[in-house]
């Protein structure tokens, strides 16, 4: 069993740093009251504290948290990763520690990736919406640089001339897409609201369309026409005038995760315009030939039909035992009826017929299958 780890003073720096000071209780959105560091379990409205109890109660908070860390860390720990995981833990909440993958890593015996798992909590949900938050880009930052820091400062040499640092593709998921928005809190009484910095106007929607849009769509309508012609007629090149760079509107979200297909994230799609040349300026209409092909599709990959589940063979042994009863009662009823009144459409000889008829189709029809098992089974081997 390895030795229980404590929390040093780097972790109660770098706690302080990014938790802030709060000298008076503050209410949160969610209803909760928050003081000091951080601290929510004691706290109320109206109550105060000073710089030294504030130190206090985050002492008093991290001992849940050490002891969590712990009691599901397996994986030997040095001081600074001890330090670097406390302030994971208290800031993602020890729930969501414990069913993380950079715990999963860490105990897996992968250090470094457990470093790189860190950042993958960079994200809150505000107004509504998930976003990258810049604080939590910093404090991920400064938690992994801690958790990477060897002690006793033995660090493994990695020159710049022997080992040339290349782009690796496989860390861009690491980088986030979406811009970091910076969040700010202010006090409106007692109640704390966060908000965001560089808020852009909302868009007020009206009747009429943007005179950029209406542009943009008359170009494309008129490239359309022009392309996809009725046969024998001349195209109107005069309606699809190129569309002027000006025109082109920069969009006001950023996507997250790129598109798929590109290899590289964040990379404007350069897309060549196809030149038509303008009438007004003195230029020639192109001789357009639209080919009318029909479409190469590639074949559907036929799924093979599903094997037809096998009855079981006890349903083979009563159906036998069914034709023997039946063909016994028709010997039984025949010798028994012989000699008697053989007046009228059904009669006993007749009914022993049948039934006999019908035991042997039952026993024909059961060895029949038995065969066919055997057969297939014979097949398999």
């Amino acid at each position: 069993m390895y030795a229980r780890h404590r929390v040093s003073r780097a972790a109660i720096d770098l706690l302080k740093r990014f938790e802030g000071y709060r000298q008076t209780a503050a209410q949160l959105p969610d209803g909760r009251w928050t003081i000091g560091h951080g601290h929510t379990l004691t706290a109320r409205e109206g109550v105060q504290v000073s710089v030294s109890d504030a130190e206090a109660l985050l002492l008093y908070d991290l001992i849940t948290v050490a002891h969590v860390v712990n009691e599901n860390a397996f994986a030997p720990l040095n001081q600074n990763q001890f330090d670097a995981l406390c302030s994971f833990a208290f800031n993602i909440g020890v729930d969501n520690f414990r069913r993380s993958q950079m715990l999963k890593r860490l105990n897996a015996g992968e250090a470094v990736q457990a470093a790189c798992a860190m950042e993958l909590w960079r994200k809150a949900d505000f107004e509504g919406e998930r976003i990258v938050i810049d604080a939590l880009v910093r404090r991920r930052a400064a938690e992994k640089a801690l958790f990477l820091t060897p002690q006793d400062d033995a660090w493994t040499p990695a020159p710049s001339p022997l080992l040339r640092p290349v782009l690796d593709l496989d860390a861009l998921d690491r980088v986030p897409l979406q811009r970091p928005v910076e969040v700010t809190t202010r006090l409106e009484g007692d109640q704390i609201i966060a908000q965001r910095d560089g808020v852009r106007e909302p868009v007020v929607a009206s009747d009429s369309p943007a005179p950029a849009t209406t542009a943009a769509a008359e170009a494309v309508t008129g490239r359309l026409s022009a392309i996809f012609a009725d046969p024998g007629q001349e195209p109107d090149w005069s309606l699809a005038s190129p569309i002027v760079e000006d025109d082109v509107l920069e969009p006001d979200l950023v996507l997250e995760h790129p598109v798929p297909g590109s290899d590289v994230p964040d990379a404007d799609l350069d897309i060549p315009k196809t030149p038509f040349p303008d009438q007004r300026l003195g230029g020639s209409t192109p001789n357009v030939s639209v080919e009318m092909a029909p479409f190469e599709f590639i074949p559907a990959r036929v799924r093979p039909a599903p094997r037809r589940k096998q009855s079981s063979v006890v349903w083979d042994l009563l159906l036998a035992l069914l034709g023997l009863a039946f063909f016994g009662f028709a010997v039984f009823w025949g010798l028994n009826t012989v000699g008697s009144a053989m007046g009228g459409l059904v009669t006993p000889l007749r009914v022993a017929w049948l039934a006999g008829l019908a035991g042997v189709g039952f026993l024909v029809v059961a060895v029949f299958r038995l065969l066919q098992r055997l057969g297939q089974a014979a097949e398999r081997d």
